[in-house]
């Protein structure tokens, strides 16, 4: 959602801070919030004047006309105000329909005035540009200023000047303040674009001889706007309307959805309420909300919601976990009712998401069954049959009933059965298995003759765009009359191959001759080619790092789909449109300003251009063209008939709906033969007009659908045309919101444009104005389908549509990963691990998520023994291993590991060529003699061989006792790293048998040579099997496999890693050159036989 309130003192603070007059702006800063736990100590400190001036307080919680409901303190000391206070601070009002709690106020300075001093402005955004509306006379007594005030609309991009105020606006001023009023109001226009306002009202202006005041101010913010202005805005805080509590869960939604690429959305209107929803998409939860309220639940609704955009399973775990836990606090003597519903998914798995519910439910399945929970589900979309599966069996398992329906269900009407206005059905009808859409079940494995390309109701005819009309000097380019046919070329901005492979599937099943998708424009790689399917053979795709070079090299394109994100989409779509060749340009991208939005709209509609979004998931025109994900999955495309066009043409706010409406009219009528998805944004690139005169313009499209909804006027354009008679053709037509009216709040849905600002933008009166004009009407969404068929048959009848003959499509193979996601085959894998997962939410090791990790505060130690030994080790052994790591770390510069590193470093090599060059060293010769050592003693110890016996077979097999021996330690200058471990190890180790025994040894074999001493490597060796035999973790078995696999001189390695890294940051550090060794260290001597 895109604009948002945002309280009178927010509004203030940016103008007082931001506003660039030379208007004397006065009482700057001087506003003074009170709440229920305000300290009046600290606020009088914190503003003085307070204690100074007489004083206006009244409420600060987006309530209109607050004076004619005796809402403000006015004339007041601080008394006064503590007085006043104590009659309205916390108490119950009733505002219109909506009852809530006062407890926010705003104390301000009172400004002393005539009533001829008072003034009007107000500043908004339309889709043409912002209009200033001025009135000679504010205050409460102003009245219908819409009919009243002087009006200026500066359009998009355009500016506003001092002249433009006085002669417009300022012509019932008197000249002493026309100066001073034209300052402010451009001053103000300014402010209202740089912080990407798009409503800001100030009622009354009072104008003195002293300087400008703003006594009253509502405003609203573009929230989408947030990541270019969070520097101005800081952290702004939107307040919920009047009568509707912030609750700290719809806070906990709004942050996961902000560190979300998917949308999720949570109010809560009645907490206590027996129906709540858990709704797919922004126009099929706002469809929920009307069908519940259609049928008598208003006053029981508890939540509007909605998640879409493919959240991950624990994001939906969470948003569904959030809903059960608010919905069982409080029991309702007739159970409770949950409905989780959406619309046929274009893109989003539905297995997947539903998983993350399932999981909930399970959490929650006690709560759920006390307070009597029925749940209804009803979903479509990719991997849809399994998702239901998988709930339909969570209800058999936990015992909660759970009643489960598909796509051939129509979508609301598990809410007739939630509520008792229509029956379950024992077994449902269920659609056939995705892949049995996919997989070829005709004898023939040859492609069928493209014989179905026409539409139902007329002959075949060519489908070649008609190229935008070349317009007269001076004039906006026309647009073209078609957007889209069965030779239109694309590309795709974004590296999204799931899209282009769905198109490229669709383009095939329709028996297209050439992929419809000519290349991708990806800036953040180099040009390469991208492998995809064109049926069975693998084709290969250009990806261009700039458009010049796409569109060069690929003039047959005229239409772009962008996946560019919302803070790139605007550049990128501006960058489009400056190549002629483009008529047509689809934006994916949710929550662009509104105000780069229509910057946009005015340069398309300059240039003929045709932009389908922002917030879209694009169009489909059957056995043609198809835009990204739009039709969803192979096995929708084919169920819908989308692989060829019928004689129904659609146009839809929604992305989700529109797959709806997919579903809807393949099984009324003969099938769609185009359908567009305009996006639900307050100003969507084409609007519901342009569409459906383009559908009445085409002779293949025989009636047209229209799903509106509430917020804006573009329906009535629809009305007009009708009775006007530019639009002939049978028009079905709903508007989605009708609920709004029944709520005591103000809801914003879950599309920006979702809103409506005044009576005439509801879905009610749309609705009828729509009727009375003479489109067809259902009653309610329910009967949306029977209205379509009604007038399709009655087309039929008359002989307008000839149903053709259905003519089987091409089958297309099924993506490995897709026919693996639904279980279809298996492969054994080419890995197997068994210490890290980093597929879910979170990364795990060794089942152990990294949050109780660092939780348990593990430390290096903890975290090597659960990827080294899959365990979670004692605390002492934690202890130890990072005690070993730190006497490993480094042995000084002269070993033959850390001699490497430098020579590498210094021959200029970089750092992990470096490194490598000096664990190449470490073997048994140097620092590998962990392994060895723990090899050699735990042989001979289990042997029963005693120390003596040990020493002599080694010195008679010639072979080098491993662990034994320093070039410079000795008995006598004892190597203080054991030293130190050998204290530790002693200490908390449970038992330490075979380091008992390695001393034993150590003390034979320095008494031969002093420096025969056990050093740092065999006390590691032998000391780890101590810890591995003995710390309870490892059977035996375990612990000697451990040693055999190696484990031991990763130690040593690990540690020593350290040190060679810290010498190569020295070397480069010291900016040292090449190395060559000196001549005088180095002994040249003849080959023997020559020196002889």
């Amino acid at each position: 959602m895109s604009a948002k309130a945002i309280s009178e003192q927010t509004g203030k603070e940016f103008l007082y801070k931001y506003i660039c007059t030379s208007a004397a702006v006065q009482n700057r800063f001087c506003c003074a919030n009170v709440t229920p736990e305000t300290d009046w100590d600290r606020l009088t400190q914190e503003h003085a004047w307070l204690l100074t001036e007489q004083l206006v307080v009244k409420p600060d919680q987006l309530i209109k006309r607050r004076g004619k409901l005796g809402l403000v303190g006015i004339n007041l000391d601080l008394q006064g105000v503590q007085e006043w206070l104590k009659a309205h601070l916390m108490k119950d009002t009733t505002v219109g329909k909506a009852k809530g709690i006062l407890k926010n106020f705003l104390i301000e300075p009172f400004v002393p005035h005539r009533q001829e001093e008072e003034f009007y402005v107000c500043i908004y955004a339309t889709r043409e540009g912002d209009h200033v509306l001025f009135h000679h006379e504010g205050g409460v007594e102003v009245g219908d200023v819409d009919a009243k005030a002087q009006r200026l609309m500066v359009g998009v991009d355009n500016k506003l000047s001092e002249d433009q105020v006085t002669e417009q606006l300022l012509t019932h001023v008197p000249d002493k303040k026309k100066q001073v009023l034209a300052s402010f109001i451009v001053g103000l226009f300014n402010l209202y674009e740089d912080l990407y306002f798009t409503y800001l009202e100030i009622n009354p202006l009072v104008v003195t001889d002293d300087g400008v005041y703003i006594l009253d101010m509502a405003a609203k913010i573009d929230a989408t706007a947030d990541y270019i202005c969070k520097a101005k805005w800081g952290d702004v805080e939107f307040p919920p309307p009047f009568g509707r509590e912030a609750y700290p869960e719809e806070a906990y939604i709004a942050d996961l959805d902000a560190k979300s690429g998917a949308s999720l959305k949570l109010t809560l209107l009645n907490p206590r309420g027996r129906i709540w929803t858990m709704v797919a998409g922004g126009g099929a939860s706002v469809v929920y909300s009307d069908t519940i309220c259609d049928l008598g639940g208003v006053d029981e609704l508890a939540n509007y919601g909605e998640y879409s955009g493919a959240p991950s399973e624990q994001q939906t775990y969470d948003y569904a976990k959030t809903i059960l836990s608010l919905m069982t606090r409080e029991k309702h003597p007739q159970g409770k009712i949950l409905i989780i519903g959406g619309s046929i998914a274009n893109f989003t798995n539905v297995a997947a998401t539903f998983k993350g519910i399932v999981r909930a439910i399970k959490d929650y399945q006690g709560p759920l069954k006390e307070h009597e929970v029925t749940i209804f589900v009803r979903r479509g979309g990719p991997n849809y049959q399994e998702g239901l599966r998988v709930m339909g069996e969570v209800g058999k398992t936990t015992g909660i009933p759970i009643h489960v329906f598909g796509t051939e269900t129509h979508m609301t009407a598990i809410v007739g059965m939630a509520l008792g206005h229509r029956p379950i059905p024992n077994q449902p009808p269920m659609d056939a298995h995705t892949a049995n859409f996919l997989l070829n079940t005709s004898s023939s494995a040859m492609t069928p003759a493209t014989t179905r390309t026409a539409s139902f109701s007329e002959p075949r005819t060519s489908n070649d765009a008609s190229p935008a009309k070349k317009s007269k000097a001076g004039l906006p380019a026309a647009k073209a009359t078609t957007l889209f046919s069965k030779h239109t070329k694309a590309i795709v901005w974004g590296m999204q191959t799931r899209a282009v492979q769905g198109m490229l599937d669709f383009d095939y099943v329709c028996s297209r001759d050439e992929p419809s998708v000519a290349a991708m424009v990806y800036p953040f790689t180099g040009d390469h080619k991208q492998k995809f399917y064109w049926g069975h053979k693998e084709i290969l795709l250009p990806v261009y790092k700039n458009m010049a070079d796409a569109m060069k090299k690929h003039p047959e394109v005229d239409v772009v789909i962008s996946f560019a994100s919302l803070r790139s989409a605007f550049d990128s779509t501006m960058e489009v449109m400056q190549y002629p060749q483009i008529h047509t340009i689809a934006i994916i991208a949710e929550g662009i300003p509104e105000a780069q939005t229509r910057k946009m709209i005015k340069v398309a509609d300059e240039k003929g251009v045709t932009i389908i979004g922002p917030a879209t998931v694009g169009g489909i025109k059957p056995g043609c063209f198809k835009i990204g994900n739009t039709g969803g999955m192979l096995d929708n495309i084919l169920a819908s008939k989308l692989y060829r066009p019928g004689s129904v043409a659609y146009v839809s706010r929604s992305g989700g709906m529109s797959n709806e409406l997919n579903n809807i009219i393949s099984r009324t009528t003969d099938g769609v033969y185009e359908g567009v998805a305009i996006g639900g944004d307050r100003y969507p690139g084409s609007t519901f007009m342009d569409h459906v005169l383009h559908y009445e313009d085409t002779p293949g499209i025989k009636m047209i659908v229209v799903l509106g909804e509430i917020g804006g006027t573009e329906e009535y354009k629809i009305c007009q045309g009708i009775t006007e008679g530019r639009i002939t053709k049978p028009v079905v037509c709903w508007c989605i919101g009708t609920c709004a009216t029944m709520f005591a709040s103000e809801v914003q849905f879950g599309h920006a444009g979702a809103c409506a600002n005044q009576a005439s933008e509801t879905a009610l009166a749309k609705n009828q104005a729509l009727r009375d004009a003479g489109a067809y009407v259902p009653k309610s969404f329910d009967e949306l389908g029977d209205v379509i068929r009604s007038v399709y048959d009655d087309l039929v009848a008359k002989g307008t549509i000839v149903p053709a003959q259905e003519v089987p499509p091409p089958t297309v193979p099924m993506d490995y990963s897709w026919a693996r996601e639904l279980g279809l085959i298996r492969k054994p894998a080419s890995f197997m691990t068994s210490i890290c997962d980093e597929r879910g939410q979170e990364l795990i090791y060794a089942g152990m998520p990294i949050t109780e990790v660092f939780k348990e505060e593990m430390g290096l130690g903890g975290v090597l023994g659960l990827l080294w030994f899959q365990r979670r080790l004692p605390r002492y052994a934690c202890q130890f291993i990072e005690m070993c790591l730190m006497v490993t770390a480094d042995h000084g510069p002269a070993v033959s590991g850390a001699h490497n590193t430098i020579v590498c470093a210094r021959a200029g090599k970089d750092l992990v060529s470096s490194l490598t060059s000096g664990l190449l060293t470490i073997g048994d010769r140097f620092g590998g003699a962990l392994d060895a050592a723990a090899k050699q003693f735990s042989k001979a110890f289990d042997s029963g061989m005693l120390p003596m016996e040990f020493v002599n077979k080694m010195k008679k097999d010639g072979k080098l006792i491993m662990g034994i021996g320093h070039r410079v330690k000795s008995i006598n200058n004892p190597d203080m790293r054991v030293q130190i471990l050998k204290d530790f190890v002693k200490q908390h180790f449970p038992s330490t048998q075979l380091l008992d025994y390695a001393l034993d040894v150590e003390k034979i074999t320095t008494s031969k040579k002093p420096n025969l001493i056990l050093n740092v490597d065999g006390f590691i060796g032998v000391a780890f099997v101590d810890l591995l035999r003995t710390c309870g973790g490892f059977t035996r078995d375990e612990a000697d496999e451990f040693v055999e696999i190696g484990a031991l001189n990763g130690i040593f390695v690990l540690g020593r890693s350290m040190g060679f890294i810290g010498h190569y940051l020295d070397q480069k550090r010291l900016k040292q050159g090449l190395y060559r060794h000196p001549w005088d260290d180095i002994s040249y001597v003849l080959p023997e036989h020559m020196s002889m």
